[in-house]
């Protein structure tokens, strides 16, 4: 019998040296992708100090729920191959020639589809503060010179090319914080005058996306291929463009029942809250790709309990330094944004509610559960779009009603955790 004694016990050094050499790969991949988050931290908080200054508060608040509605709405460019594209970048790289002519193929088709819900966009939530023409350029630098760049950097993302993703996200970045940075110097600081801007900053970063960073494969029409996908990718597009609705679709409310100037402070305090979810999306979306080829990962509760928790700690952890630092220096982020400084504070679990429910978005979308995901994102788009507008109603300051924020994404997470959860418990659908 081998006594205790006899058996060679390990320092806390040597375990840590162990773990870390076993998942050197993972934290080298990790590391790379975070520092593309960091650095577009960094610039995109440039951008935001540039133009929430030089902007009216009014037209900032215009702007940045116009570039909302833009984010929804390009989600049904190509009628969402693009979850289609990454997954065959993740998993058989081989054929991303022949899903990039598929993608571009589906996104002359969507065009009719865009044109028309861009233009009900405008008339429900635009007609009375915003000209038509205006309104369409923010949507086409949005949907057809954004999303693009974007598909560039989810193509890498799925090749493992993290720090190539990395770079052109810092790149593109700095091009917008650039173009911030000029406009301040521009003889009209109007929205419309800010639009030629961000046409021409996303332009620049389109021509870099694809002339430098894209991969290189012929392009190759395949339709056989994309028959197959295409059902699961309306699925995935009728989800983003949920998903985006329950996550913007509070700035077009605020418009709409409280003008402009209370969307420019309401903007402005979101737009903080979602820098700190910059970070997270890293984690998320190297989990959704190790979930792609383990989905039974998070079979476990300590697990799932963990990565919840983690996200809780750092989101809040987050916002509340920022808050800190508004509170002693309230011009820092400047004037305008001084204005809104005191209220950073009071949505302090925002971030972290708001990161969970895009977390378990993700998770969802990993598993192939694409029509629950579309459901479940349905489902808190109407439960926020109804809790929302009965604060909008009811509340008079605005103080209270940032405040308010904390219970209503409370709620919406408490919903969206039941039916994740619950639909984590059926077997994956196979990709």
């Amino acid at each position: 019998m081998t006594k205790a004694n006899d058996i060679s016990r390990t320092t806390l050094r040597q375990r840590i040296g162990s773990f870390v050499v076993q998942r050197q790969a993972v934290l080298r991949d990790y590391f790379s992708a975070i520092s593309g988050s960091m650095g577009r931290l960094v610039f995109s908080l440039v951008y935001f100090i540039a133009l929430a200054n030089t902007l009216s508060i009014a037209d900032f608040g215009l702007f940045a729920t116009a570039s909302a509605a833009g984010v929804m709405l390009s989600r049904t460019l190509a009628f969402g191959f693009i979850s289609a594209l990454y997954r065959t970048a993740t998993i058989r790289p081989r054929l991303i020639g022949s899903y990039t002519a598929g993608f571009l193929m589906l996104a002359a088709l969507s065009l009719p589809v865009l044109v028309a819900a861009s233009a009900l966009t405008w008339f429900l939530f635009f007609s009375t503060s915003m000209p038509a023409a205006i309104f369409a350029a923010v949507i086409f630098a949005e949907a057809l010179l954004w999303r693009p760049v974007e598909v560039a950097m989810i193509v890498n993302n799925g090749l493992g090319r993290f720090g190539r993703a990395a770079v052109l996200a810092i790149l593109t970045a700095a091009i917008k914080a650039a173009a911030a940075a000029l406009f301040i110097f521009w003889p009209s600081h109007t929205v419309g005058a800010w639009a030629g801007f961000y046409i021409a900053s996303n332009l620049v970063s389109l021509a870099l996306a694809f002339g430098f960073f894209y991969p290189r494969q012929r392009l190759r029409l395949t339709p056989d291929l994309y028959w197959r996908r295409l059902s699961d990718s309306i699925y995935v597009a009728g989800a983003e463009v949920l998903f985006y609705l329950q996550m913007e679709f509070d700035k077009l409310l605020v418009l709409a029942m409280g003008g402009p100037h209370l969307a420019g402070i309401y903007a402005i305090v979101m737009r903080l809250v979602d820098l700190t979810a910059i970070p997270i999306r890293t984690f998320s979306m190297m989990l959704v790709q190790r979930m792609m080829r383990m989905p039974e990962m998070l079979a476990r509760l300590k697990v799932k309990v963990g990565i919840e928790a983690g996200i809780l700690i750092v989101s809040t952890s987050a916002l509340l330094f920022l808050a800190v630092v508004l509170y002693f220096y309230p011009n820092f982020l400047g004037r305008n944004v001084a204005e809104a400084g005191p209220l950073v504070g009071l949505a302090l679990f925002v971030p972290a509610l708001r990161n969970l429910v895009e977390y378990h978005a993700e998770l969802l979308f990993a598993r192939g559960q694409t029509l629950i995901r579309a459901a479940n994102l349905a489902m808190l788009a109407g439960l926020k779009a109804a809790l929302l507008s009965l604060l909008l109603m009811r509340v008079a300051d605005t103080e209270t009603l940032v405040w308010m924020l904390n219970g209503m994404f409370a709620l919406l997470y408490l919903a969206s955790a039941a039916v994740t959860y619950t639909a984590l418990r059926r077997p994956a659908k196979a990709i």
